[in-house]
């Protein structure tokens, strides 16, 4: 009789184990992307030119990594940076230049660049104030906007304009690059320097003058993940996606160029 019990338990344990097998690798697909047996909301931190190619990336995101929620906050890099500083919770962060990112090796992983961006003059729909140089902007009765000098596209809009011996006294300095062209979509400025891919995102409501290579500024957007981050498995699986071939063709869509 216990050898028939014996039996029995035995194939009760196989059967079991059997059952459980399948059901372990439900929570993985043959990629090994997360298909909802374990569940992550992240918090990246982004520079505001990112703001809708991110939109883009971050469902594509969730739909390859079910059980992933991906939530951005958009700002100016040195406002993210400040926010860093102060210990808000977050993963990841994406800055608008390299400087930014450097300033703060003690609280993130190592950096790497997913992708580069230049300047253009951002102006009223149909140009009507005939703008086509950075000279252009010197005029008297040209209301010019930019962004504030501690802001990336700040500091490369003055190293620009300081190399061609233009001096622009802006109507305004913002808080990052969307303020910008938001000032001049609503016709409260001339003209104001942001980056190619914001004149893209404008949709119609702005123009952007191209400023030759030879008198550009390149910007690169380094991302890296936070070390203070509750899912730092999760935040560098994302870090690293966005170098992944699908991101980068999100990102060349958007008008971003390689990194």
């Amino acid at each position: 009789m216990p050898t028939v019990i014996t039996a029995r338990r035995t194939a009760a344990a196989l059967a079991t184990a059997a059952l459980l097998v399948p059901l372990a690798a439900c929570g993985n697909d043959d990629d090994g992307k997360d298909t909802g047996g374990r569940k992550a909301e992240l918090t990246v931190l982004a520079a505001a030119s990112l703001t809708d190619v991110f939109r883009t990336a971050g469902a594509a995101y969730e739909k390859d990594h079910p059980g992933t929620k991906v939530t951005f906050s958009f700002e100016g890099s040195q406002e993210l940076a400040a926010k860093v500083r102060q210990g808000a919770p977050a993963d990841a962060l994406v800055t608008a230049d390299t400087k930014t990112m450097d300033g703060l090796r003690s609280d993130t992983g190592d950096p790497t660049v997913i992708a580069r961006n230049r300047l253009v003059i951002a102006v009223g729909k149909g140009n009507p104030k005939h703008v086509r140089t950075l000279k252009d902007l010197s005029a008297k009765d040209l209301k010019v906007v930019l962004a504030a000098p501690e802001v990336p596209v700040g500091r490369y809009s003055e190293k620009i304009l300081d190399a061609q011996r233009v001096s622009v006294e802006p109507v305004s300095q913002e808080p990052n690059v969307r303020a910008v062209l938001s000032k001049v979509e609503l016709g409260e400025a001339d003209a104001g320097i942001v980056y190619k891919t914001d004149i893209t995102a404008a949709d119609g409501k702005a123009e952007g003058v191209d400023i030759p290579d030879a008198q550009n500024a390149v910007a690169a957007y380094p991302a890296a993940t936070l070390k203070e981050s509750a899912h730092p498995e999760d935040a560098a699986a994302f870090v690293t996606w966005l170098t992944s071939p699908e991101a980068q063709k999100i990102l060349r869509d958007a008008g971003f160029q390689k990194p």
